[in-house]
């Protein structure tokens, strides 16, 4: 489980940072805000769906140290959210920080997710495939592709996740950046044909919604 290293990474960063953007390997806190935003606006952007009289249910999937549950409070996002992650140390220190919220310690690719996590309206994964760290490019994509597909099985509405971009001046061999062809060729062939891609908010990566009717 080569992505575990991903995890324990994380793990390192809060541990010589502590709880704030670097303490989950994002530099810039007005970038991290402008993500926040833009992962929320996966429900903004599903035009089918009416919320009237009710609220959509988001899992914040890599939750880390709970910073996006902390913009939905700041900003009243009206959502009704619940967080997962697979470090135990980053879902201890999130239900010490909102113990009214639910969290989960799990790892969905291997846990069994019926017994774990229900169903979710919307399910945003923010920061989970922008790193690969030492894996190669090719085990992360599987890893990216598999993990995607099981996410997508929990959501009743939609998803949202990002990547980086491979329209940059220079990559990093430790980021993920997935060529858009790839991608949509992914989405099309296993998920559906429903899906939006983010690329206007300034930032060297892109976001994707992917939708069900």
């Amino acid at each position: 489980m080569a992505y575990m290293d991903i995890v324990k990474h994380y793990e390192e960063c809060f541990k010589a940072y502590g709880d704030n953007n670097k303490g989950v390997d994002w530099p810039n806190e007005s970038d991290v805000q402008a993500r926040y935003k833009v992962m929320l606006d996966v429900v903004n952007f599903d035009s089918r769906r009416s919320w009237e009289g009710r609220t959509p249910s988001l899992l914040d999937f890599g939750c880390g140290l709970g910073h996006l549950l902390q913009y939905i409070q700041d900003n009243h996002v009206n959502v009704g959210y619940e967080g997962l992650d697979a470090s135990e140390i980053f879902i201890n220190k999130c239900k010490q920080k909102f113990p009214m919220s639910k969290f989960y310690h799990c790892d969905l690719l291997s846990d069994d997710p019926e017994n774990v996590v229900p169903n979710y309206d919307y399910i945003v994964m923010n920061g989970v495939f922008t790193e690969k760290l030492t894996m190669s490019y090719e085990d992360m994509l599987a890893y990216f592709q598999k993990l995607v597909i099981k996410v997508y099985e929990k959501c009743n509405c939609g998803i949202a996740f990002n990547v980086m971009s491979k329209d940059v001046a220079w990559e990093r061999d430790d980021l993920f950046h997935l060529p858009l062809n790839v991608l949509s060729k992914f989405i099309v062939q296993d998920l559906t044909r429903d899906f939006i891609i983010r690329n206007d908010y300034g930032l060297y990566e892109y976001t994707v919604y992917i939708y069900k009717r």
